[in-house]
This record gives C-alpha cells, structure tokens and sequence, in this order.
C-alpha cells in the first residue's frame, strides 16, 4: 500500500454518552463535548467530535501516539461525566425554564446551587462568574416535574402582592383625604361664626346668656 493512501487510514473509537449525563438534553450534550475537548492537547480537539450522543475520536493512522493519548483522556473524563455540574443554559433547556425564572427560583432557595465557576471569555480579559448545579438534583426536578408548580406558585404570589398593594394604595388615599378634611376644620373653627350677618347684635343682646 502506498504510504500516503496508509496515512489516510483513520483510527477510530467510540462512546455512547448515557442519559443520565446528557438528561435529555443537546444543550447539555454539546457542553460535555466542550469540557472534554478543553482536556484534549489543542492539536487534538478537533479530532473528537459528537452525534446522537455518541462520541467519535478519529485521527489519521499516522498519529497513533496522540490518538491513544487522546483516547485515554476522553475514557478517564467519560468516568465521571455523570456528575458533572450543569451550567446555566444547560439547566434552562433540561427544565425548560427561562433566564429569568432562573434567577428568581435560585434566590429563593428553591433552585439550590452546588456552587459556582470562574471562567474566561474567549478573546477577552474579563472573567465571569456564574452558579453550577447538581446533576442528580436537577434530574430530580425534572423527574418531579416541579417546575408548573412553581409557576402556579409565582402566578399566586403575584397576585397577592397586586392585591396588597392595591390596598395599600388605597389606604394611604383614605387618610391622605382624612387628613386634609381635618386640617380645614381645624384652620376654621369660628369662620361660619364671625361671618354671619348681625352676629355681634345678637351677641349683645345677650341673648346667648
């Protein structure tokens, strides 16, 4: 076989990505390809890539030491995928639960984070840091299907909170009104008095005596 025709030959391997790691979700399933690429040798992260969650690493004949380096890589990162955390967008599509409902439930406490991650831009010196989750907590939620309760929930809230605030609002009218009908009786106590025609006859006729 001519040698470059052997080059062209390609190594290949491998892995079918389980339903727990991926939680139903291509969000999800092209971020863990992301994280395992980022543990791959720059030469090698375009070598593996993904379809229908399944894995392929595949590299010419030539490069036989970095694909079985490469290989052993994704293997040892596949050992543990199960448990790794799920960010921000990947959370929103497996729940599909908007930015901002995202935000309410984890200041409340009812979507717990496992912590949070620093990573930097791509191109850029600023950093960011945002909230992980649990995998197992966020499988959990799904399974339980929690999310349209918690959407009841935010539904009735809101429309407690309308309604005291509309009360309040009406209340602080009411004694904004009372207070002004006082301040008049106050200022005028004798102005009727004092304006009625023959007042100061009548009073010395001591009639009022």
């Amino acid at each position: 076989m001519p040698k470059h025709e052997k080059n062209d030959v390609e190594l290949v391997r491998t892995w079918v990505l389980p339903p727990s790691a991926t939680l139903g979700s291509s969000v999800r399933v092209k971020g863990i390809l992301l994280e395992l690429r980022a543990r791959l040798p720059i030469a090698s992260k375009k070598s593996l890539d993904i379809e229908q969650g399944e894995l392929t690493l595949a590299m010419p004949a030539s490069a036989k030491a970095e694909f079985h380096g490469a290989a052993s890589v994704v293997a040892a990162a596949l050992e543990d995928i199960e448990s790794m955390p799920v960010i921000p967008r990947e959370i929103q599509d497996i729940l599909s639960i908007k930015t901002s409902e995202r935000h309410r439930w984890l200041k409340d406490g009812r979507l717990p984070s496992a912590g949070t991650r620093t990573v930097k831009l791509r191109g850029r010196a600023r950093k960011i840091t945002f909230h992980v989750f649990d995998p197992r907590v966020v499988e959990d939620l799904l399974n339980r299907g929690v999310v349209d309760e918690w959407r009841e929930e935010d539904l009735a809230a809101t429309a407690e909170n309308r309604r005291r605030a509309a009360y309040k609002a009406k209340l602080t009218r009411s004694l904004k009104n009372a207070g002004k009908s006082s301040k008049t009786i106050e200022r005028h106590p004798d102005d009727a008095a004092t304006k009625l025609r023959g007042w100061e006859e009548f009073n010395v006729d001591g009639l009022l005596r």
